[in-house]
């Protein structure tokens, strides 16, 4: 059944081939479901609604003897169904070799054998026609206060990006790169834990303007830090580059909810943040699902979920845009000053003179501006009634 909150490919919607791959392993107990064929996945989200799909190399390509035979499979799904690739990273974290780091690991040798493995996904990823390639350093950090000299570790965090930019350029190839950051899981502190760490890190680059964020809902919630305003940051310094949509109860492990379950309240503002917030600072890429099937599910139950988030997304997006569009939301907006923070504290042909003036001559109505109504609680509850859907 067609509806309004059926995907169409405009919606963009995308997914990791080890979102639905995943097999429900976890610390307490082996796979709960079968391996999955990533290729049969592709077929798949196609009918379910998505537009592209997203890999590590190991989620397509775990067997070098199947290298060749399993990509003629999937580049003949992408052709059949349309789906692109628009988005792939590379797998340093699980293999045993990388259990002290990749990029940023004390030995020279694990270092050298990571940026082989990236540098040949990037050579994939262009074949594929992907041009974001994320750069997620799950491993990069450390549980022992000694055991990393950091600045150090940060040297080899920006010699890395300095290279992967200049084989980029070199190649020719029309790929960005997306720095992912996550606080902590699977070490116990990961390098760059939060969008700021990652935005000053870039600032250090011999290419900044090939290195932006792939935010994650979950990573940021569990720094307990608000996902919406973090994306509007990197809205603003023009480095959203890709996101990652999920799910997360606040600061605790990696949830990988499907989008829409856990913080509904962020959520609702992070669509409306990916809009623009009323303004013209929006979010104009794929809309990616980075989760996790919950183990309990069976098969049916991944697919459930996978058109869950699609249809989550698609209903809070009404539910932003009918918020923005009600003429009381815009009397409350002025009610509560929002626009007249875009006017500037010191006007053009103002001197400072003229600011201190007013201070030291006693012209500020302090008495008023005490007494003023914020009228925050009426914009907010407007807000959560069209979030309940009784506006």
């Amino acid at each position: 059944m067609t509806d309004a909150y059926t995907p169409r490919p405009e919606d963009k919607f995308s997914f990791g081939l080890w979102t639905v791959g995943w097999q429900g392993v976890d610390v307490f107990g082996p796979a709960s479901r079968e391996l999955l064929d990533p290729v049969a996945a592709t077929y798949r989200l196609a009918e379910l609604g998505a537009a592209a799909v997203t890999f590590h190399d190991d989620d397509l390509l775990p067997d070098d003897a199947e290298r060749e035979a399993t990509l003629g499979r999937f580049r003949k799904a992408l052709d059949e169904t349309g789906l692109v690739v628009e988005m792939v990273t590379t797998n340093t974290f699980s293999d045993p070799v990388f259990k002290e780091g990749a990029i940023t690991a004390n030995s020279r040798e694990v270092r050298r054998y990571a940026l082989a493995k990236v540098l040949r996904n990037i050579d994939l990823a262009a074949s594929l026609g992907a041009q974001t390639f994320v750069m997620w350093g799950g491993r990069e950090g450390a549980e022992h206060g000694g055991s990393k000299n950091v600045a150090a570790a940060l040297d080899r965090y920006r010699d890395a990006l300095d290279i992967v930019c200049a084989y980029v350029i070199e190649k020719g190839y029309p790929i960005r790169f997306a720095l992912e950051p996550k606080p902590n899981e699977p070490r116990g502190d990961i390098l760059l834990p939060t969008i700021g760490h990652a935005l000053a890190l870039i600032d250090e680059l011999d290419h900044p303007e090939l290195v932006g964020l792939n935010p994650e809902v979950g990573h940021e919630e569990m720094a307990g830090l608000n996902f919406a305003h973090g994306i509007t940051q990197a809205l603003w310094h023009g480095k959203l580059f890709h996101i990652d949509l999920n799910g997360q109860h606040g600061p605790r492990f990696d949830q990988d909810l499907r989008f829409g379950a856990g913080n509904l309240r962020g959520a609702f503002w992070t669509v409306d943040a990916m809009l623009g917030a009323g303004t013209d600072l929006r979010y104009d890429g794929y809309v990616h699902f980075d989760y996790k099937p919950p183990r309990a599910e069976a098969i049916d139950g991944v697919w459930e979920s996978a058109r869950g988030c699609m249809r989550n997304y698609l209903i809070l997006r009404e539910r932003v845009q009918a918020f923005r569009a009600d003429p009381e939301v815009a009397a409350a907006l002025d009610a509560a000053g929002v626009a007249e923070l875009q006017e500037p504290t010191v006007a053009p042909g103002e001197s400072l003179d003229d600011v201190r003036a007013q201070f030291t001559e006693g012209t500020f109505d302090l008495a008023t501006l005490r007494e003023r109504s914020v009228a925050m609680e009426a914009l907010d509850q407007l807000a959560m009634e069209h979030l309940l859907g009784v506006r």
